[in-house]
């Protein structure tokens, strides 16, 4: 077998490079999973800002958020603020195979989009909540937290879908209509609140690690031009996980493990699980977005508090010396 193809007029090089140290797969694995998935992957990430990370060979895998200078010209883009970095960012919007197969070749391994969507950038699509289990906890742990936080969206009248990160954990996707970025940030913060108060020996807002106790961690920070895993994504994990959705019901007699870049295409069939179990948009209770407008943002509050300690650490030393 070539190491070398062209699919849809992509040049595809060096397909049978192994992908990454623990993956048990080829660069030509990678390609053959997004370009089986392009019909179902395309559509969560048409029209979103894209970040990827790559796994090159002799290097540390890392996220690419702007779009390399050699990237080809028939790569949609788009430029915006990124907060995190504290500049424009010229992004990908990945709407078509080849650029899929383009990103593929460039070993872009896993595939992170925005929650808003070109050209309605005001308007998140989902309220999403990222369930992060401590670091010896299970993943039946991420599990629990997530029925808590369909508890609270219940109680509100709102439905969610959940699926798999690809790594430990478990996200909740509610989709919204009607909001904008602030509104839908509020609205998570107090929903990752209400979970917390249900069973705050399982669930935590703490976003300092030190501070979680060993709980799941509710972040409530996916929102704006923050990203998430997409689904059907792979990750860059032993056996190369996808982030996969998963029926509420099943939830219990599933583990993460359980998809891969080889399992994944059959378990589906043709079929986009994700958009069937997905409910349509729903408008935001107001009284979520009043109660999340008084909890302070977690990573500024999180950035207030380690400057805090960081201080009483230094006077705490200096009275030790002078002791």
């Amino acid at each position: 077998m070539a190491d070398e193809e062209s699919r849809d007029g992509v040049r595809l090089t060096n397909l049978d490079q192994p992908l990454f140290d623990g993956a048990r797969a080829t660069k030509r694995d990678l390609v053959d999973y997004l370009d089986a998935m392009s019909g179902v992957l395309l559509p969560h990430l048409r029209d979103r800002p894209l970040s990827v990370i790559r796994a090159l060979r002799g290097q540390r895998p890392f996220m690419q958020k702007n779009l390399p200078r050699y990237a080809p010209e028939s790569v949609p883009r788009v430029t915006m603020f990124a907060e995190s970095a504290g500049h424009d960012v010229v992004y990908a919007l990945c709407n078509d195979r080849p650029t899929l197969l383009w990103f593929a070749n460039q070993r872009a391994v896993e595939y992170h989009v925005t929650l808003l969507r070109a050209p309605d950038w005001p308007h998140p699509t989902h309220l999403v909540l990222d369930l992060d289990p401590p670091g010896n906890g299970g993943f039946q742990a991420a599990v629990g937290a997530a029925r808590l936080v369909r508890e609270v969206l219940a109680e509100v009248g709102m439905a969610a879908a959940v699926k798999t990160s690809g790594a430990k954990g478990v996200h909740v996707f509610a989709p919204v209509t009607g909001a904008d970025v602030e509104e839908v940030a509020a609205a998570t913060r107090a929903v990752a609140a209400r979970a917390e108060r249900l069973d705050p020996a399982l669930a935590t807002t703490a976003f300092i690690r030190e501070d979680r106790g060993g709980k799941v961690f509710l972040d409530a920070t996916r929102s704006g031009g923050a990203t998430v895993v997409s689904v059907y994504s792979p990750r860059l994990r032993p056996g190369t996980t996808v982030s996969f959705p998963v029926a509420w019901d099943d939830l219990d007699g599933i583990a993460p493990a359980d998809f891969t870049m080889r399992t994944v295409p059959d378990l589906l069939g043709g079929t986009d699980r994700w958009a069937e179990t997905m409910p349509g948009p729903q408008p935001l209770d107001a009284g979520l977005i009043a109660e999340g407008r008084d909890i302070p943002i977690a990573r500024v509050a999180a950035m207030h508090e380690g400057k805090r300690r960081a201080r009483a650490r230094r006077a705490e030393a200096g009275d030790d010396a002078r002791a």
